[in-house]
């Protein structure tokens, strides 16, 4: 559960639910949540199962990964723009397809991109994520409540 910045082709278009796919009723033209490492799940799986039995495999990991909930494998050539995604459920962006970290950032403090709830961030607190990396969705210090990437801006703030 948290916010992370997936590195996307410049022409990238989250998916939708189809008719063909909807899970259920009024989920057409949603979001549909992908998740990230369709690789290393499938491989895990698969060790699971060859050396423990199939059985063993769906009852530690559940039914095998399907390709079509993950993200694609796009070659690292291609992976040129930034999308800031929650993880919350499988994964679904909560931000365009933009060029820098910077400017994703930008647009995230500009639109009140939620961090966490209704918590937004500043722009500095964003750019520690948009940088390439993730933070939880909220973090509980001091007894008090803020959004994960505030909290991991303060954390690296605080240490110089």
């Amino acid at each position: 559960m948290s916010r992370e910045v997936r590195k996307v082709p410049a022409d990238w278009q989250h998916p939708k639910y189809t008719e063909e796919n909807e899970p259920r009723s009024g989920m057409l033209g949603r979001l549909k949540p992908l998740l990230e490492g369709y690789a290393d799940a499938a491989k895990e799986f698969m060790e699971i199962a060859v050396r423990d039995g199939l059985q063993a495999a769906i009852e530690y990991y559940g039914p095998a990964p399907n390709k079509n909930d993950y993200m694609p494998d796009w070659p690292k050539v291609q992976r040129t723009h930034y999308q800031m995604y929650e993880t919350c459920s499988e994964g679904t962006p909560i931000s365009p397809v933009i060029a820098s970290p910077e400017e994703l950032a930008h647009w995230l403090a500009d639109n009140g991109a939620s961090a966490f709830g209704g918590m937004s961030a500043t722009y500095e607190q964003w750019l520690e994520v948009a940088r390439g990396g993730w933070a939880p969705s909220a973090v509980i210090s001091n007894g008090m409540l803020e959004s994960g990437v505030a909290a991991l801006a303060n954390m690296k703030k605080d240490r110089g």
